[in-house]
């Protein structure tokens, strides 16, 4: 008996070791990046319905908010960088959990749904000559649309002058179903690095490669842009 009795506290003293390790570090920000990004992916895959993942994102913000930011996307994470929240070490590490997250999911959509409708529902990178747009029109509208969303980020999520507010996670939410409604016919409406990867690694396919570049330079110029433009109408 007594020796089941020092087994449990050696096992006590344990998980509070571990606890308190996690509790300490950052690993918690990396996890719940994941988690957000994962639940995103997820959503946009086996629904592709611009209020159900907005409303996804909007929960998902409410959920991680106070942890890590709650980013969920690459482009967000470079904006923190320039916004001087995120060391540009942070922002890897953010950015790798993130492309995880959004790659299980992608993965999670393909073996839930049949091949026709995977193939269908997951291209969010979309062919110019399936959609029937120019190269240009694609990357107008996800730097357009990527720039509004950082900017209501930055104004309703980091700026002191909104601090403590609860709509964020609705401002955020609801720009992401707008985008998504405006923009999602011409290019996908991915407005999200993440969005455009995991798919294209998901598919086991080189059909998604062409043009991931996209949803790659779209999201971030517009996220740079967003950001300064942020600092020279508030700082």
């Amino acid at each position: 008996m007594m020796k089941i009795y020092n087994k449990l506290i050696e096992l006590q003293y344990l998980l509070l070791y571990f606890y308190t390790k996690f509790k300490n570090n950052k690993m918690k920000n990396y996890i719940t990046e994941f988690i957000g990004t994962f639940f995103l992916v997820l959503t946009i895959g086996l629904t592709g319905d611009p209020i159900a993942i907005g409303t996804m994102l909007m929960v998902m913000v409410y959920m991680g908010g106070h942890i890590s930011g709650a980013h969920y996307n690459p482009a967000v994470s470079i904006a923190m960088i320039i916004r001087g929240i995120l060391s540009v070490k942070e922002a890897v590490k953010y950015i790798l959990f993130q492309i995880a997250g959004a790659i299980l999911a992608a993965f999670l959509v393909n073996s839930l749904l049949s091949v026709q409708e995977s193939y269908k529902i997951m291209k969010v990178v979309a062919d110019v000559n399936d959609v029937g747009y120019s190269p240009l029109q694609i990357l107008l509208i996800e730097t357009i649309f990527t720039f509004a969303l950082v900017l209501v980020i930055l104004n309703v999520a980091t700026n002191p002058k909104t601090e403590g507010n609860s709509y964020y996670g609705l401002a955020i939410g609801f720009t992401i179903m707008a985008a998504a409604f405006a923009g999602g016919a011409i290019s996908g409406g991915a407005y999200n690095p993440a969005v455009g990867i995991g798919p294209a690694v998901a598919s086991l396919s080189n059909d998604y490669f062409p043009d991931l570049w996209y949803y790659l330079v779209g999201p971030i110029a517009g996220a740079v842009l967003a950001t300064y433009i942020y600092k020279l109408t508030t700082d």
